[in-house]
């Protein structure tokens, strides 16, 4: 059994500019798995750079917050509950257009890697 608090996990900035704490990673935790989990943030007022995971599906599941997605030019507003997913290769950003910041979960199948991702 795994536990973490996602208040405990050091953050980074990705290189699509958005604020990340990686929950859950096979190279990390030493465990079977084949995604990686991801707790995002992006503050109001800004956007995610555009990007692609070359061999990699993404799914984002909103917590809190609002935005509008764009994959592969097109466009899905998100609010809080919304899943949206993301094909392998699909160039991806996400604008937050609300008043708060938007906090989202990642699931990357297979589990997320630097060199496939390209910014």
């Amino acid at each position: 059994m795994i536990k973490k608090t996602i208040a405990d996990i050091t953050p980074f900035t990705a290189g699509d500019d958005t604020l990340i704490r990686e929950v859950l990673h096979p190279k990390n935790e030493g465990v079977p798995m084949a995604y990686s989990l991801a707790h995002a943030e992006l503050e109001s007022g800004k956007a995610s750079l555009p990007h692609r995971l070359l061999d990699r599906s993404e799914v984002y599941i909103i917590l809190d917050g609002e935005g509008t997605a764009y994959v592969d030019g097109q466009a899905a507003v998100l609010r809080t509950g919304d899943v949206l997913f993301i094909p392998a290769g699909a160039e991806q950003y996400l604008d937050n257009t609300g008043t708060a910041t938007i906090r989202f979960l990642c699931i990357v199948d297979p589990a997320w890697s630097k060199d496939t991702e390209i910014v």
